[in-house]
This record gives structure tokens, sequence and C-alpha cells, in this order.
């Protein structure tokens, strides 16, 4: 036996369905796609995944993956002026900052920033200071310490 001499089983291949050749086919006029409809038309298909107007189930499935969320720094944040409550030569901190209610909770720290103008000469400790912040400390004679 060789290579030019196999054939298939008797059965084994089908011609293919010719739509659209008459009714005797069995698949004559509409061609298998029924009447009337977008469907039914040339180029009348919905994209993959589209539900006819219902929210898909691709969109529906809640999101999975990583999220950055349960890892980030969650800072409070304080401007320079509603420090201005505070005596001169006062050590400003984050729980002195807690405790007169100013921030409601510490968090992962304190970031001062330099939104108003100070008046009274403080020594703020905190997390972080804005650039015009620790300026704006040091221009009315405090001193800003990163903890």
């Amino acid at each position: 036996m060789k290579l030019n001499e196999l054939k298939a089983s008797p059965g084994a291949k089908k011609a293919p369905i010719r739509k659209g050749r008459g009714p005797g086919s069995g698949t004559g006029k509409t061609g298998g796609r029924g009447t009337k409809g977008q469907k039914s038309r040339s180029s009348g298909n919905v994209r993959p995944g589209f539900e006819g107007g219902q929210m898909p189930l691709y969109r529906r499935m809640p999101k999975v993956g990583f999220t950055n969320a349960r890892f980030k720094n969650e800072f409070s944040e304080i401007n320079v002026s509603r420090l201005n409550r505070f005596e001169d030569g006062t050590v400003v901190d984050a729980k002195l900052l807690k405790d007169t209610g100013l921030v409601k909770k510490i968090g992962d720290g304190l970031v001062v920033l330099g939104g108003g103008e100070l008046e009274k000469k403080l020594t703020v400790k905190a997390t972080k200071f804005s650039g015009t912040a620790a300026k704006k400390i040091e221009a009315a004679g405090g001193k800003a310490e990163v903890v």
C-alpha cells in the first residue's frame, strides 16, 4: 500500500450543504435562517457577548484581579491655617490633633499641607510636609519635624 492508494472509508466523506439552492435541497429559499429579523439578513449578526440590550454576563460578573486598595497608605491631612488655634511654642503632633478633634483618625500618618497662613510659632511633628507647609511653618519661626 502506498500513500497515493489511500482512500476514505465509504460514508466518511459527506458533500457540503449548499444553502439556498432550491426547495428540493431542503435548505432553499431562506437557507436555514428563518424569516425576517436581524439574524436573517446578510451581515445581520450581533457581536459576541451581546444579549439584546440586557447587561451582558461578562459585565454582570464581579471583577477579579489585583487591586492595590488593601496596601495603600491612608494619611490624615491638615492645612497649616488650622494650626493657628494652638498657643505659641506648642509641640503639635498627631496625638494632640486627634485629642482636639482636628483630625478624626491618624491612619498611617499625618500630612501637613500648605493651605492658608500660620501666625503662631509652633513645632509641628508629622509624617510628611508639603513644600509650602514646611516653608510657612519655618517662616513663622517654628520647626517642621518629620517623624
